[in-house]
């Protein structure tokens, strides 16, 4: 059994953690452990003591020694004497704040509770539900956690139901971790447009470390994900707790040290522009925090969550490894016709690529990026040909064919915006933000999602469609809706992306949908369930991409990262790298290209479908094989990882600092089973254990940004292969 209820304790098993709460003698649901497994409750960590201006509940009587400002808690709420950062904050119709929330029941059941209109891990697992209730306001909050045993993940999810008064949700976390003792540190991924999730590990010291978008996206500037961990932990050990939100709008996690060198970890949704109603008998539901739990380092912890996201979140039209794909962006920007698309698929094609996307540009009046978005018809003047004709013709090659949409901007000029300016997100009267020259439209609104979800079927229904590019490109501002009540409109707005999302997949159940938000702007758990790829970053200098897909790796597939082979110079940096370490780089991805192959020497064409060949081999490895971060590219002189299963291992690595008289690397393998032996396909014999302590050299040729390509195979071992 995953779940034990033993009278008012509650214990949750993956197969190499344990979760434990308890309700005490007042009816407060306490937290009592969460770490390597363990059977026994833990009730000696509860150390009750007078101390001071920590106050006490009234039915303590005048037992000082029990205040919950100390106490760690599943679920702490205002209104409890518990200073801290807090996971639920209600005002009521007269304008009080606070409740009072007290153990009604927890119960197992068979699989979890749908989160209406929200993503979340696989529903067919065992659940447990704990009741909590404010008797006064009739208002209950049910407590979810959904474990799945077999990659160390436990889920969390709360929904609140009231049978009371209105009452008004002012902020709400879907998950919070209390720790008693430990010295750690915590692990954010930040960034910007183009370089999105950068690793930052710091110190937990006294006081409140917290990230948050109120972009109306999750952002690139801080993903909803954090690491908590030993401030000794490293790749291969030490104690690491994850928490990642499977949301993709505004959100806030927080670590908060507290006048005891306590620690509290919390994620949830952002209190920014929140102030939530909720009717008589209305419920409302808080997205879904995957928790996880290593004993053994961050490699593991990532792990967990790259096998608990490929098996029990992301769903993939396309079974097997997706095709490998060229996009017309950087090959030709706004400059293209149907002919020119066509010629680049006819280039493609002789290289062995699987897909042409055509990218911003084929629709409306659309010849740069200040015009047209909300008018999705096919421009056939600019095309000369029917977008029908022109997928017809890229499948006759033998190619799949995608396009580029982006579904929630309006450009204000546009026939949409001209018919319905009250589409657009923007505060009466006042002049309001543009960015990129369009304006985001009011997906709270189900009549707005409504009519943009007809002309994309009509787009869709009248050409064969293999892909599309969801792109979102501008954070979102001028909150004011003209229907939805405002406190309600970011909320909404995700619930209403999601809707058109779960629409379209239902409608189009074969169609490959790529996530993209100015890149890397919304690369989170919520849109990997609707998008099982997600453009990683704008920025597609391999160098740089060295460490945004470094830092996404910590929480993210391999399989998910959309990356792909750029022309050089570089679009973003200028920087000339070799068309061997492009290829190297991207192929730790969905791998395509973003070029214009017809320009391509008769070389480079031979290199590329060498490339092609190269990833198709290595591919299921690659998407499915155990990773792990071999070297640090933001510190180290070389950026070095790794893809193993049972029998073999994949190793890329590329040189990034230049220096004279340096002969060779020696990376640790990380990873191979102990006392094996392996080969690589010149018949070189390593001995794992070696390659471990001291590493496997990687000798430097002269040249800029070398790249090193070594397969591993493993064998029997050194006698049965000669080798006495």
């Amino acid at each position: 059994m995953s779940i034990v209820i033993r009278e008012k304790t509650f214990t949750l098993h993956t197969s190499n953690s344990t979760y434990m709460m308890q309700v005490d003698s007042f009816g407060y649901l306490l937290h009592l452990y969460y770490g390597k497994k363990a059977e026994h409750a833990p009730e000696y960590l509860l150390v009750k003591k007078d101390r001071g201006f920590s106050g006490n509940p009234y039915d303590a009587n005048n037992d000082r020694t029990y205040s919950l400002d100390v106490l760690p808690q599943e679920f702490p709420f205002d209104g409890n004497g518990d200073y801290r950062t807090s996971s639920l904050i209600i005002r009521t119709k007269e304008g009080i704040y606070g409740c009072d929330l007290r153990f009604v029941k927890a119960e197992i059941i068979d699989n979890k509770t749908k989160l209406k209109g929200l993503p979340s891990m696989s529903e067919n697992v065992e659940s447990l539900e704990v009741t909590l209730e404010d008797s006064l306001l009739h208002l209950e909050v049910i407590l979810s956690y959904s474990v799945y045993e077999d990659v160390d993940i436990i889920t969390r999810s709360v929904r609140i139901i009231n049978h009371g008064e209105t009452v008004t949700i002012e902020n709400i976390k879907s998950a919070n971790l209390d720790f008693v003792s430990g010295d750690f540190d915590v692990i954010s991924f930040c960034g910007r447009h183009t370089m999105e999730r950068i690793p930052n590990r710091q110190k937990v010291n006294h006081g409140i470390y917290k990230i948050s978008s109120k972009r109306g996206a999750s952002s690139h500037q801080y993903n909803p994900a954090l690491i908590l961990c030993d401030s000794n932990a490293n790749e291969m050990s030490g104690n690491a707790y994850s928490m990642n939100f499977v949301y993709s709008g505004n959100f806030e996690a927080m670590i908060e040290a507290d006048q005891y060198g306590q620690k509290r970890m919390v994620m949830g949704l952002s209190p920014d522009y929140f102030s939530y109603p909720v009717e008589h008998e209305d419920i409302f539901y808080a997205p879904e925090v995957m928790m996880s739990y290593s004993s053994s380092g961050l490699s593991r912890l990532s792990q967990n969550l790259h096998q608990g996201m490929r098996k029990y979140l992301i769903h993939d039209p396309m079974v097997g490894i997706k095709p490998i794909l060229i996009n017309s962006w950087e090959a030709s920007y706004f400059n293209f016709n149907g002919e020119s698309i066509y010629q680049l698929a006819k280039a493609a094609k002789s290289c062995d690529i699987e897909m042409v996307v055509m990218d911003d540009g084929w629709f409306g009046q659309r010849e740069s990026d200040n015009a047209a978005l909300g008018d999705w018809y096919v421009n056939e003047e600019k095309l000369g040909e029917s977008l029908a004709s022109l997928s017809s013709r890229i499948h006759d090659l033998g190619l799949k064919f995608g396009i580029w949409f982006e579904p929630e901007c309006i450009s204000e000029d546009s026939d949409l915006y001209r018919k319905h300016p009250d589409y657009a997100l923007k505060v009466p009267h006042r002049k309001y933000i543009r960015a990129r020259e369009q304006l985001v439209l009011d997906f709270s609104r189900k009549e707005v999602v409504d009519a943009i979800f007809k002309q994309v079927c009509d787009i869709l229904d009248h050409a064969s469609i293999d892909y599309i590019k969801w792109d979102f490109n501008r954070s979102i501002s001028d909150i004011y809706s003209s229907t939805t009540p405002q406190g309600k409109v970011t909320y909404d707005y995700v619930l209403g992306l999601y809707s058109f999302l779960e629409r379209l997949i239902k409608r189009y159940p074969k169609l490959l949908i790529e996530g993209c938000s100015g890149g890397g702007g919304r690369f989170d758990a919520g849109m990997l369930y609707y998008t099982p790829q997600i453009w990683l970053s704008d920025n597609t200098d391999a160098i740089d991409r060295l460490s945004i897909q470094y830092g996404s790796s910590f929480i993210y597939p391999i399989s998910t990262f959309g990356s792909h082979v750029s022309a050089v110079p570089n679009h973003q940096t200028g920087r000339i790298t070799p068309l061997d370490t492009r290829g190297v780089v991207a192929m730790s991805g969905t791998f395509g290209y973003e070029l214009d192959i017809t320009k391509c020497s008769d070389e480079e064409r031979k290199v590329i479908k060498e490339q092609v060949a190269t990833f198709k081999s290595y591919a299921s490895l690659i998407h499915e094989g155990l990773y792990y971060r071999l070297s640090d590219p933001l510190h180290d002189d070389i950026g070095a990882y790794a893809f193993i299963n049972e029998d073999e291992a994949l190793i890329f690595a590329v040189r990034i600092k230049n220096q004279a008289s340096r002969y060779a690397y020696f990376i640790k393998i990380e990873g191979l089973e102990d006392d094996a032996y392996y080969q690589d396909e010149k018949g070189q014999i390593y001995d794992a254990n070696i390659l471990k302590t001291q590493g496997l050299p990687l000798i430097v040729e002269v040249g800029d940004y070398q790249s090193f390509t070594i397969h591993l195979t493993k064998i029997k071992g050194e006698k049965e292969n000669g080798k006495n």
